[in-house]
């Protein structure tokens, strides 16, 4: 044994050091990520020998895996070759020759879309001019898979839904470096929506599916009429979840069932917050919402809000939307409030009918309201009103929460006549305008203007709600909270007229979700036009997009106050 020992050593030290197997790869700048991020035995192992049988089963391994690796990206023809490194280790170096494109594409079509007859042709002829991987472009797998899948959304999206590939074929000649496409596919028969079948519902009724109008029978099938069906029941505070398709498979296509499958919400609800915010100061908050509220799926939604310069008390039931669309809605409110000297005590009740339609919605509201105003180094008064308002709202941009493109315009007018429960005749008109320009590659301008006037012998027996007064976050900033309109005593009360406009650049990080903004406001609220003058304010701060959209933390100087101030709204719940 001890003979068998020595003879071993000596064969080890003829044969030479032993080689680490440090694998490099040697390949052109644009290939060379994808292949590093697939090869795993591109590793470094110094601590592992390579002997010559090791690196010829490498080889193998490495021309196998980096040709199907290259094949996707069109490369057909590649060379892979394997040397040894100047510091011992081992090379895998490829040169993956020319990449195939496209020569030809034939597609056919089959089903009832082949039919030469009314819009199909059109549709046909759009389909072809569509196709994403025309001759001529480099040929990748994933763009190839991905240009079927186009097509065959395309015809599915749209009275074919059970539109199918039936044969796709992409033949390669890797000598020429070109291929050929071909691809067929069968639309099937038109499909029409049939009835709703609802599964999933335990405490409400299935009429509650209906008022979110489903598509009627006989419709034309399009998928996006089922996903806005399906966004409409998401949206409600009646459902966890919701899927909204059809049978693709059904015998009847000319009467496809809707299949609407549901999971219900838990209707009762019981929530917690605090906040803080620059206008009303800290904030907590308990909520309670029940979304079947006496058993009629109406959706009670009720709190109690304490702020440093607000407290109020709130309840309102929303009523399931009516079969033409629209939304009512009843409520009631009690609130306290002790803003830049005047102290208001206000309770409201009153019905809202709210008609949504694409991009504008309109509300109706009668509104009946008592208050007790106490300014500051003033006189007490109190007054009442019944109130009819109607608000127009017309909003198009690209995101809700973080517009970066479009507009919002809403315009309102209301009043109250004396011999209806009101102490004074009155009618208000309000107008606000916002619009979204985008700038550079992130950036955003935003514009904003607002103004209204409340036509009225004068501002006394008018409640506040149906005056101006401005300042704050939001509206003129470098100012406090409501601080701008009409000088009562110590305090400032609201006013017959109001302007406000202001100009804010935002410019976003690349790759964050911060940003910085500068800003500059002017507006005022009086009660004459001949004293009206505005007010200015400008200032920067940081921007952070939330979930709920962007936070502002605004550091602010109001000219006219000669004050710097640093205003923003944050609010945490749970």
């Amino acid at each position: 044994m001890l003979l068998a020992a020595v003879v071993a050593i000596v064969a080890g030290l003829a044969s030479g050091p032993a080689r680490a197997a440090d694998v490099s790869l040697v390949a052109p700048d644009e290939l060379r990520p994808l292949l590093v991020r697939h090869l795993d035995f591109l590793e470094r192992r110094a601590d592992r020998r390579l002997d010559d049988a090791g690196r010829i089963a490498l080889l193998r391994r490495a021309r196998k895996e980096i040709g199907e690796i290259l094949a996707t990206e069109g490369y057909f023809s590649p060379a892979i070759e394997g040397e040894d490194g100047d510091d011992g280790g081992f090379r895998i170096v490829v040169s993956p020759g020319r990449r195939t494109t496209i020569a030809s594409v034939e597609l056919n079509f089959a089903g009832d879309l082949a039919r030469d007859e009314g819009e199909r042709p059109a549709r046909l002829a759009a389909l072809r001019a569509a196709w994403s991987l025309p001759a001529g472009q480099p040929f990748r797998q994933a763009d190839w898979d991905a240009a079927k899948q186009r097509l065959l959304d395309a015809i599915g999206a749209r009275e074919y839904a059970a539109a199918a590939i039936s044969d796709s074929q992409a033949s390669v000649d890797p000598a020429a470096a070109t291929a050929a496409l071909h691809v067929e596919v069968d639309s099937g028969p038109v499909f029409r929506f049939g009835p709703v079948e609802i599964t999933g519902l335990a405490d409400y009724d299935p009429a509650l599916i209906e008022r979110y109008r489903p598509p009627t029978p006989g419709e034309p099938y399009s998928q996006e009429r089922l996903l806005l069906f399906q966004t409409a029941l998401q949206n409600t505070a009646y459902f966890a979840s919701v899927v909204v398709d059809i049978d693709r498979h059904s015998a009847t296509p000319e009467a496809a069932p809707v299949r609407v499958q549901v999971t219900e919400a838990k209707p009762k609800r019981l929530g917690f917050g605090v906040g803080v915010s620059s206008n009303t100061g800290y904030r907590v908050e308990t909520s309670y919402r029940d979304a079947n509220f006496l058993g009629r799926a109406f959706n009670l939604v009720s709190g109690l809000r304490i702020e440093q310069r607000r407290q109020l008390g709130y309840a309102d039931v929303f009523l399931p939307p009516a079969a033409e669309g629209y939304l009512d809605s009843v409520g009631a409110l009690v609130e306290h409030t002790d803003i830049a000297g005047l102290q208001t005590r206000r309770q409201s009740i009153g019905v809202v009918r709210t008609i949504p339609s694409g991009k504008i919605e309109n509300r109706f509201a009668l509104n009946y309201q008592r208050e007790i105003l106490v300014p500051e180094g003033s006189l007490q008064s109190s007054r009442a009103a019944l109130t009819a308002n109607w608000s127009w709202t017309h909003r198009s941009v690209d995101s809700v929460l973080d517009p970066h493109h479009g507009h919002v315009l809403n315009l309102q007018l209301g009043g109250a006549a004396q011999v209806l429960l009101s102490d004074r005749n009155f009618a208000r008109v309000y107008g606000r305008y916002q619009l979204f320009l985008p700038a550079f590659e992130r950036d955003v301008i935003i514009l904003r203007a607002e103004g209204g006037v409340t036509v009225a012998a004068s501002r006394d027996g008018v409640p506040q709600d149906f005056l101006f007064r401005t300042g704050g976050a939001q509206t003129v900033r470098g100012y406090a909270y409501q601080s701008l309109g009409v000088a009562d005593g110590n305090a400032t009360v609201g006013g017959r007229y109001l302007a406000v406009t202001s100009a804010e650049y935002v410019h976003w990080y690349r790759g964050s979700d911060w940003g910085v903004a500068t800003f500059v406001d002017a507006g005022n609220a009086n009660d004459e036009r001949r004293l009206f003058k505005m007010n200015l304010g400008y200032g920067l701060g940081p921007r952070w997009r939330s979930p709920a959209g962007p936070i502002a933390v605004d550091l602010a100087y109001g000219q006219s106050d000669h004050r710097l101030r640093l205003q923003f709204a944050v609010a945490i719940a749970f």
